[in-house]
């Protein structure tokens, strides 16, 4: 099967998929960190995401969009206090509507839960990595077409909040290697 992983430069998901025999590729404006630049496809996603996938797994940035950034946006009265921020936010929901349009037969996107104000899709799973034998907490929803639900595969007893144990942005982002397993066992088997 052929499958994109669009911002990933962790190429977690593409490394599970790899393992499978699949042929997955990574993509990202960043440098891949995952070792394997030779499955890495560097640039602009949109620009190969018209291309012929089997399968599209998207974590488009969600620094604009999640609410946990609501307070950045809004005031105390829910006025807008950052109209630079609303501009980004609106941008940040074009690129995401990219994903739910693309014309492929299977496509998740994966985000933590959205502010109402931009006007997403409705998710349609939530999960952690407890879920999938990594010990934490951390609010994930997929918007999945043409895909089952992930089905969880090894419940652990979560230490705490992933959030909250980590500052750092890009690690905070980071797809969990159950996750990434998981979804690579589950839907990698579609052809």
């Amino acid at each position: 099967m052929k499958v994109l992983i669009a911002c990933e430069e962790s190429q977690e998901i593409c490394k599970a998929f790899r393992r499978l025999g699949h042929d997955a590729y990574s993509a990202d404006r960043k440098k891949c960190t995952g070792g394997h630049p030779e499955w890495h496809l560097q640039g602009d996603v949109i620009e190969i995401l018209y291309d012929k996938w089997d399968l599209v797994i998207a974590n488009p940035p969600c620094t604009f969009l999640t609410s946990a950034g609501a307070n950045r946006l809004f005031g105390p009265d829910h006025e807008i206090k950052d109209e630079v921020r609303e501009e980004l936010g609106w941008q940040a929901k074009d690129f995401f509507m990219e994903f739910i349009n693309a014309p492929c037969p299977r496509v998740c996107i994966e985000n933590p839960t959205p502010m109402t104000y931009f006007g997403l899709p409705m998710y349609d799973q939530v999960i952690h990595p407890y879920m999938f034998g990594d010990p934490w907490k951390k609010r994930t929803c997929l918007w999945l077409k043409g895909l089952p639900q992930l089905r969880e595969t090894y419940r652990v007893v979560p230490k705490g909040s992933w959030t909250e144990k980590t500052r750092i942005g890009t690690m905070r982002s980071k797809t969990f290697p159950g996750i990434a397993q998981a979804m690579a066992d589950q839907w990698g088997r579609f052809e």
